[in-house]
């Protein structure tokens, strides 16, 4: 943390009356100059010290600053001995220094001796931080450069309530104060326009002349002997342009400004050089003069740069101008007029030279590519020329240093021949028509585009957005595209991309087929990761026969770049250096030439896609494991020299046809070299590079890309020693690749679109910027941010996976988070991988934190944040992690700053922490954890004190030009939004981040979702943080928030843009886990209710709710002790799903076959207890399982599909194999399908997705489960069917007119297959079995005219390879055998050689199949066993084609220690590459599929082209046979009808089913139709003797919305009042109504009423006795908010004396297992008579007075009760207690995350009003079921 105390003690003030305050960290002093910004990134040094920025005071756009200190001013140059090593003058030029975010003492590099704070100060130059430079480059740009002043504070700062951090002082007022008094307390200065004075003469110009010499060894000699001399014009030199000049072996002599250098003209000097500086050229007229003199002469060439260049434009008659806020920055375009090409330049000027004026002997030779404006002129016949930018640049891009060879050279010639002075000066680079010849445009009119098939490990998400936008830009060329791509549930393959989709295997076989058939003339193999690379490299020599340019990079490049040999001989050529490496074909030669490059080493495998098959080896031993893994997987390995612990740093590069090259953006990994990029922690842009190390790399990093001739993108990955500027190159994919994807989001360049265009052979500099439209794609982006990607690994999926992060990749899925803080977006970033993340805080891990740090695994980030918190100093972390000291002293910041909040409370926090804590990235969760409250309590806290996020733009440009786009994220680190928000906007909420379970199909929902909505006219903003996305494009919605999926965002997003409704069933189950807390917040949800999807996502409710409509499920029940879970069992029978809520080892659910098996599993592997309970389902074996994808409409289905799964039942329906069309369900089967389908859909009341899983066994099925929400088979089933059903849900969800069951126009012989993709090959020790745990990483889907052919291609796309000649067969259950056997015999006929494992091979044999037995691992030494029977050898020597192995299913998992002799040939096979089946049913298709012999061949069922096909007839609806009972049957057979309700006795466990059943149904009545006409014509009396408001008025709203009417009778205006009894008065009343409702402080008044009532009388309280629908209505609420009231622990807390509503509740609670804890004043206990009923059925536990932790731990429901003065014998005892039960937040830190707390209401203190924003504050929800309760009670009662 920079600054501990956040004073405001400096404000900085603009002439137009603006002003912001910050804190001060430079000299105590204040100054006025002119106010400009600089959108550069890195040098901030050589800025500073920059003399053309005198007198200005500079606002740094990029708003980290500090972070690599200060090198050493004592340090000098060795070449020139008295100027500073480091810095571009000797003392620093700016008037002062404005930052958003200063870096402190904390920074990091190995030649900082101190902090920029520290220079400042001793530099006597003030500088302020904590302001919104955003918002002060938007009034620049927009108003021009400006004058500003620095003030320090003369008076004290007030306490923290007046002005908070970063506020703007505005001329209104600023917190109730008015504008101007600030005044008081700061200095005030003088305005200063530095434009007004001679700066040069002034301040920065040398006194007298000085020459300084070349190093001997290369100096010039002029033929008289004499050196060749420059004489350079100072007018504000930077020491660079000096060093440039002596390096290239010329003397110079400095001169001053006014110097007259003319008379020394061709005898003393040979060139003139004219400097750079500060200030207007006008003021310069002694100058001009000379330089005239000195052109007019024409004995020297004249080089000028910056104001040299302005005072040369001068001299020749040109005039300049003052720019409106000039170009500052190192990422300007500047094109050259004489070759057509762009370079990427520094420049720092606010003056330019106007063209117009020009003369006629002088042109134009470079102009800004972005406005146009002069950059460059020369003269036509004289060597006369000048630049407006800076070719030295420090700071900078080094591109065109080069000038200063054109002006050397220039000077050489003239020398050597005179007539060079009668010429032009020389640029390389030929001219723009050679260039244009050399390299036209590409023209094509057929492009095949190569997909990445499905995704797996280290080939995601990324390539679904890099191949649409590509897409994209080939469709904006006119281009017809094809693309070959079977993974179906991607956008790309979606209509409205390409033209035409192959759902084909990409692999050269297709792709050549294909390429036949479509006869295409051009195809990119770079958009579809390593799998179309490949592709490209077998087919390279066949593309020309074909007909087919390769467009974008040639296939030699990656070739070279793939082929690390070559690659590492390349790089030599041009003398860069690589990690020493060798490779070697054999383990022998491995061996040998590991000798010469030296432990440690690292192992990888040529051709392999993410570092598979890699590992570091610290010896011999380790080298020969890695070794033959590697060998397996590729012919060729590599041995390359370790450097683990030196930074790994990547630079994205594109370059296009004509050679212009730019770096769009670098990236830092947090993670030193050692772990695969893919798995480490990213940060754009880097940290802690100072500027000489950036553009060190950029430049090598453009000579390299240059060098391999790469078109389009690419990226260049470095090690960069830490202590030094040694550096390697690690690689260079020539491909778009996961860093592509990454930084295309980071920085908003669109960086596939541009390579796609650019391999048509289009310029860099004619395609324009996206989001600006007004600038060109030539240039580097300059970001206003920092971006931290995590990788996401999901290694608990799998079994005995190890954990541990190395040269492999493991992750599976990304995260992307953006902030103005390193904090702010590393904090995000943690949030966004799982939601159970609360942000860098100390984590409850199973994990020792040295090993941790040590040994990385996917624990590391909580593992640092443990160790600061155990007392681990920085120094002491980086010693054991090497991660650098920057990045961990931030993280300490965060550690401290944890600890100092967890001092404060709600209560205390003051607004200025509470603010410092938002800026540092904390979130509302992580704030109520540490101040023991929750997370609404924290949010009003928040809200109220007026702190809240703004909205920031992504432009690519530092808010130097506008934006056109939306790309959008929150920050608290700015003072206003960069937009207006006018839109109301449906928000669309993504499925966040790529994980096993969720992945891109849940991405073509979001999308789909999208672009229907704005197809209709609607306006759209997406939420989503995955950077590997489509959805997360900026140009699919209207706004684009790259934020996280959290309540606390989407309710701000939902706010700031006052949206009109959120669609949540989009994403997954993330969005769909905040659903009801959004609901609850007054969120408008579109679709169906979060209360109904709480009804099918919670167990119980959704097992009664199936029940009530009929429809079956397998048996199952909650337990919460072994005994329980073995009754169970033994009643149900084995074998079972075993599910517990709380894991130590192994995966969380498990198939049980025995009881020993069960108490063996659930001693091992789980916790059973009353906290942990474990749910056990009944497991039907040998089912089909059926998956259905359904919409709705208002509970009517209006389009479904069914699929079937290869599969029985038990393997996860995201690892099955799908069918659609399914080939083998009977029509009975589907009918009961659909007809459950339709009733849940009923009952859930559902608009908009379904799906639901379904369990068939001789047509009889079961629901599995239903998720309210689209689900992963969406994708497939809408594309096989060429029906939308997200289009279709949308517009249900948007109330837009849907067309039921749209014709689903499906050929006859026409079946398509989804085979899921595995990626056990990456996943080191993961067991690769299919069991209930999903474990695929993707998915690809495939057609055919039959299921055995789409299955086959399907396997293949996945990179299965089918069998040549050897199988191998080792089935372990004997039923597997006998159903394998037809399908043995099969192969056998075939001809493929049998291999079997022992139990096997007998079994084969006795069916007279010939077969080889082969041992699976022996007994003893390894040594012992003949290789021709070992199993081992066959694996390892690729002599098995394919390896069938069935494992038996008669254990359940054993241990993770455990290592079968199964599990390890399984494992042996993934990792030798060999073709695995686990299981059966895939087995016996994969055969049959072999049987059938297909030639593959293309035909019409494996493209979709996108052009739409007329109707087709509906389905006809079936009779339903078995009904479930509607309202009014079950209102008919009331048990009630008529009847008196008096007293909770009269109720049984059956009526009080039968009440809940039909208050459900009022509820979904209500919500569909406000109102039922059930009680129509009827009237009910209500009378209250005692004051009511809830108990009246919902017995008047239940009446009123069931259709009848009230007669209200209230005690102050009854004829009680002249003594009337209650037995007249019902009588009476009992003449007007049909029921009467009845309030009385009297006990006997309900049983005098009952008596004497004609019509059915309900009691509404009779005194402290009873109060029976208050009871109905409290157990309706616990039954609904947890699911059920069995086996829950309730907590009633208050006044149990005289609380009625707590007597009748105790009653009801009879019929329900639950136990009871009672806490009390000793004076109000609960009466005998209720305690020993509790106690006499066992529920009784604690009998307490005062509210201990450990019982508000235990409770599931907290039920409290008001303490009412007016019960208590004496005042004093009344005082003493009436505190001791109110719940507040520090009551509520030790309750469960799922309770409620209930209270019958009204409330006095007994609950804080903290307490109503929790979540589990169920108070008020009671009320409204209360109003169900009492519907469902009226009905019954009254119904006819």
């Amino acid at each position: 943390m920079a600054h501990t105390s956040h004073d405001q003690d400096m404000v900085l003030e603009l002439e137009d009356g603006y002003v912001c305050a910050g804190q001060s960290f430079g000299a105590q002093k204040s100054i006025a100059g002119e106010l400009v910004f600089q959108t550069g990134m890195v040098g901030y040094p050589e800025s500073i010290t920059d003399p053309s920025y005198r007198g200005q005071i500079l606002v740094v756009t990029f708003p980290l600053v500090g972070n690599y200190g200060v090198p050493s001013r004592e340090e000098m140059d060795p070449l020139l001995k008295d100027l500073p090593a480091y810095f571009e003058a000797k003392e620093i030029h700016i008037a002062g220094l404005v930052v958003a975010t200063y870096a402190g003492e904390n920074f990091s590099h190995h030649l900082a001796t101190s902090s920029l704070g520290t220079w400042l100060k001793e530099q006597g130059v003030p500088a302020i931080t904590g302001v919104d430079t955003r918002a002060l480059t938007k009034r620049i740009r927009d108003e021009g450069s400006m004058l500003g002043r620095l003030l320090q504070r003369t008076k004290p700062s007030p306490s923290p309530i007046g002005l908070t951090n970063g506020l703007v002082l505005s001329k209104a007022t600023t917190n109730g104060t008015p504008g101007d008094d600030w005044r008081h307390d700061f200095e005030q200065v003088e305005w200063s326009d530095p434009n007004k004075k001679n700066l040069v003469a002034e301040a920065v110009s040398i006194k007298e002349p000085k020459i300084y010499s070349p190093d001997p060894s290369n100096a010039l000699k002029h033929p008289s002997g004499r050196p060749v001399r420059v004489v350079c014009v100072d007018v504000g030199l930077k020491f660079n342009q000096l060093k440039c000049l002596v390096r290239r072996g010329v003397e110079v002599q400095v001169v001053p400004w006014n110097y007259d250098f003319p008379k020394l003209a061709g005898k003393d000097y040979d060139g003139l050089f004219i400097s750079n500086g500060p200030g207007d050229p006008a003021l310069m007229e002694e100058t001009v003069k000379h330089i005239k003199i000195a052109m007019d002469e024409a004995r020297t060439p004249i080089f000028g740069i910056c104001l040299g260049h302005q005072l040369l434009a001068r001299a020749a008659g040109a005039q300049t101008v003052k720019m409106k806020f000039g170009n500052r920055g190192h990422n300007i375009p500047c094109t050259n007029m004489i070759s057509g090409r762009c370079y990427i330049t520094s420049q720092n000027h606010g003056f330019a030279v106007d063209s117009k004026t020009l003369p006629n002997n002088w042109e134009e030779s470079f102009i800004n590519a972005n406005d146009g404006s002069n950059e460059g002129i020369r003269h036509l016949h004289r060597p006369f020329f000048s630049v407006q930018f800076h070719p030295e640049h420090t700071p900078g891009p080094r591109d065109t240093e080069f000038l200063f060879d054109v002006f050397i050279n220039t000077i050489k010639k003239a020398i050597d021949s005179p007539e060079t002075l009668q010429q032009p000066v020389q640029f390389p680079g030929g001219t723009l028509e050679e260039n244009k010849r050399l390299n036209p445009r590409v023209h094509v009119k057929k492009v095949l585009v190569l997909g990445s098939g499905g995704l797996s490990i280290g080939q995601a998400g990324e390539f679904d957005y890099s191949g649409s936008q590509a897409i994209k830009a080939l469709k904006e060329e006119g281009i017809y595209t094809i693309l070959i791509n079977p993974n179906i549930a991607t956008i790309q393959t979606s209509k409205g991309l390409a033209d035409k989709v192959y759902f084909l295997p990409v692999n050269a076989d297709f792709v050549r087929k294909v390429i036949q058939k479509e006869r295409p003339d051009g195809i990119y193999v770079t958009f579809g990761g390593q799998t179309a690379l490949q592709v490209g490299i077998q087919l390279k020599d066949e593309f020309d026969g074909l007909g087919v340019k390769v467009l974008g990079t040639p296939i030699d490049t990656i070739i070279t770049t793939e082929d690390r040999e070559l690659f590492a001989r390349s790089m030599e050529s041009i003398g860069e250096k690589c990690a020493k490496s060798a490779s070697a074909s054999s383990v022998d030669e491995a061996m040998r030439v590991v000798k010469d490059i030296g432990f440690p080493v690292i192992v990888r495998a040529a051709y392999a896609l993410g570092g598979l098959g890699s590992g570091f080896a610290e010896d011999e031993e380790q080298l020969l494991d890695l070794c033959k893994i590697a060998f397996a997987a590729s012919p060729q390995v590599l041995i390359e020299r370790s450097m683990k612990g030196w930074k790994e740093i990547e630079y994205e590069v594109v370059r296009d046809c004509r050679d212009n090259c730019i770096t769009v953006c670098n990236m830092e990994n947090f993670d030193p070299l050692g772990i695969h990029t893919g798995d480490s922690i990213v940060i754009a842009p880097s940290q802690t590079l100072s500027d000489e190390d950036y553009n060190m790399l950029r430049t090598t990093a453009v000579n390299v890309i240059r060098h391999l001739g790469v078109v389009g993108e690419c990226n260049i990955q470095y090690a960069l020693n830490p202590f030094s500027r040694e550096y390697c190159i690690i690689e260079v994919n020539a491909r778009l690749s996961r860093s592509s994807a990454l930084a295309s989001k980071a920085t908003g360049y669109p960086l596939a679109f541009v390579a796609a265009k650019l391999g048509l052979g289009i310029p860099l500099n004619e395609i324009s910027n996206s989001v600006t439209k007004v600038t060109c794609a030539c240039f580097e982006p300059s970001l206003d941010y920092v971006v931290i990607k995590i990788p996401r690994w999901d290694l608990k999926k799998f079994l005995r996976v190890s954990t541990l992060l190395g040269s492999s990749m493991k992750s599976v899925g990304e995260v992307m988070a953006i902030g103005r803080t390193f904090e702010e977006a590393l904090q995000k970033a943690i949030r966004s991988i799982d939601p159970n993340n609360l942000g860098f805080n100390e984590t409850a891990a199973l994990m020792k934190i040295d090993q941790e740090l040590q040994t990385p695994s996917d624990q590391r980030l909580f593992a640092i944040a443990n160790a600061m918190k155990n007392g681990y100093t920085v120094e002491k972390i980086w010693q054991m992690t090497n991660i650098d000291k920057w990045f961990l002293s931030r993280l300490k910041g965060l550690s401290d700053f944890e600890k100092l909040m967890s001092t404060y409370t709600t209560a205390s926090i003051t607004k200025p922490l509470i603010k410092r804590a938002k800026q540092l990235g904390f979130s509302d969760r992580q704030l109520a954890k540490f101040w023991g409250s929750n997370e609404l309590a924290v949010r009003r806290t928040r809200v109220d004190a007026g702190i809240h996020p703004v909205v920031k733009q992504i432009d690519t440009v530092a808010a130097e030009c506008e934006a056109v786009t939306n790309y959008l994220y929150l920050t608290y680190n700015g003072t206003e939004h960069d937009i207006s928000f006018n839109d109301h906007g449906v928000m669309v909420l993504g499925s966040g981040v790529y994980r096993i379970g969720s992945s891109v199909e849940f991405d073509w929902c979001s999308v789909r979702a999208i672009r229907t909505l704005r197809e209709q006219g609607y306006k759209t903003v997406m939420v989503n943080y995955n950077p590997e996305t489509v959805s997360t494009d900026y140009d699919e919605a209207d706004r684009l928030y790259f934020e996280n999926i959290s309540l606390e965002t989407v309710l701000d997003i939902y706010g700031i843009e006052n949206s009109s409704g959120v669609i949540i069933s989009m994403g997954g189950q993330t969005p769909n886990n905040i659903a009801l807390p959004l609901h609850r917040l007054n969120v408008k949800i579109l679709g169906t209710s979060p209360e109904m999807i709480d009804t099918a996502e919670n167990r119980y409710k959704f097992s009664r709710m199936l029940d009530r409509i009929s429809v079956d499920q397998p048996a199952w029940k909650e337990l919460t002790s072994i005994e329980e879970a073995r009754d169970f069992c033994n009643k149900v029978s084995y074998p079972v799903l075993v599910r517990p809520s709380y894991v130590l080892s192994g995966a969380a659910m498990n198939t049980v076959y025995s009881e020993d098996d069960l108490a063996n599993y659930l001693n091992q592997a789980a916790d059973v207890s009353k906290d942990h309970p474990v749910v056990i389902t009944k497991y039907i074996e040998n089912a089909k399982e059926i998956e259905m994808d359904a919409v709705a409409l208002n509970g009517t289905m209006v389009g479904h599909f069914i699929s079937e799964h290869v599969e029985n039942a038990g393997v996860h329906s995201g690892d099955a194999t799908l069918i659609l069309p399914p080939q083998d369900l009977d029509p009975e089967t589907v009918r009961r399908i659909e007809d459950a389908t339709r009733k849940i859909g009923n009952a859930l009341n559902v608009t908009g997705p379904y799906n639901i899983q379904f369990i068939a066994k001789d047509n009889d099925i079961k629901v599995i489960e239903c998720n309210v929400r689209a689900s992963r088979s969406f994708p497939f089933v809408s594309k096989v069917m060429g029906v939308d059903l997200i289009e279709m849900a949308t517009k249900a969800m948007a109330g837009l007119p849907v067309d039921p069951y749209p014709p689903a126009n499906v050929p006859a012989e026409y079946v398509g297959v989804k085979v899921p993709q595995f990626s056990f090959s990456r996943l080191s020790g993961a067991d690769p079995v299919l069991g209930v745990e999903m474990a695929s990483t993707g998915e690809v889907a495939c057609f055919g005219k039959d299921k055995y052919e789409a299955y086959m291609k399907g396997l293949i796309a996945t990179g299965f390879r089918m069998p040549k000649k050897n199988v191998l067969l080792s089935i372990g259950s004997f039923k597997d055998k006998l159903e394998m056997l037809p399908s043995i015999q099969s192969l056998h006929k075939m001809g493929y050689n049998l291999f079997a494992t022992a139990g096997t091979a007998d079994f084969i044999r006795e069916h007279n199949i010939p077969v080889k037995f082969l041992e699976v691992l022996p007994a003893g030494d390894q040594d012992e066993q003949k290789p021709e029977y070992s199993l081992a050898k066959h694996l390892s020597n690729n002599m098995i084609d394919l390896y069938i192995n069935l494992p038996s299913s008669n254990r359940f998992r054993r241990p993770a220690n455990y290592m079968s002799r199964g599990y390890q040939t399984r494992r042996m096979a993934v990792d030798y590459q060999t073709p695995l089946v686990t299981n059966v049913k895939n087995a016996k298709l994969l055969i049959e599929a072999l049987v059938r012999h297909y030639d593959l061949e293309i035909n019409k069922v494996d493209f979709q082209e996108f052009v739409p096909a007329p109707g087709s007839p509906t389905e006809q609806q079936f009779p339903d046979r078995k009904k479930s009972l509607t309202l009014h049957q079950l209102l008919a057979n009331s048990p009630f009808k008529g009847k008196n309700i008096v007293s909770v006795q009269q109720f049984s466990r059956a009526d009080l089913h039968l009440i809940f059943t039909i208050a459900q149904e009022m509820r979904l009545g209500a919500q569909r139709e406000g109102c039922l006409d059930v009680l129509k014509g009827k009237v009910l009396c209500t009378m209250f003797c005692e004051p009511s408001t809830r108990t009246s008025a919902s017995f008047d709203a239940a009446m009123k919305r069931l259709g009848g009417e009230v007669v209200v009778v209230t005690e102050t205006v009854s004829s009680t009042q002249k003594g009337e009894s209650i037995a007249d008065t019902i009588r009476t009343l009992g003449c007007y109504g049909d029921a009467i409702v009845l309030r009385h402080p009297a006990a006997e008044s309900i049983d005098i009423a009952a008596k004497f009532s004609d019509v059915p009388v309900i009691n509404a309280g009779n005194g402290s006795r009873e109060h029976p629908t208050q009871a109905l209505l409290d157990i309706f609420t616990i039954r609904e908010e947890l699911g059920t009231v069995n086996g829950l622990t309730i907590t009633f807390v208050g006044d149990l004396k005289y609380g009625r509503t707590v007597h009748s509740l105790c009653e009801l609670l009879k019929h329900y297992e639950v136990t009871v804890q009672l806490v009390s004043p000793e004076t109000l206990a609960m009466p005998a008579s209720v305690r020993e009923a509790l106690k006499s059925r066992g529920q009784l536990s604690v009998v307490c007075n005062e509210l201990t932790p450990e019982i508000v731990a235990n409770s599931d429901v907290l039920y409290c009760t008001r303490v009412q003065k007016e019960r208590f014998p004496d005042l004093a005892h009344y005082e003493r207690v009436k505190d001791a039960f109110v719940v507040d937040n520090s009551v509520m830190k030790h309750a469960k995350a799922n309770m409620v707390v209930m209270h019958p209401l009204p409330r006095n203190a007994e609950i804080h009003e903290e307490v109503d924003y929790d979540q589990r504050a169920a108070y008020f929800r009671q009320m409204r079921y209360g109003l169900y309760t009492r519907m469902a009670l009226l009905a019954l009662v009254m119904a006819n």
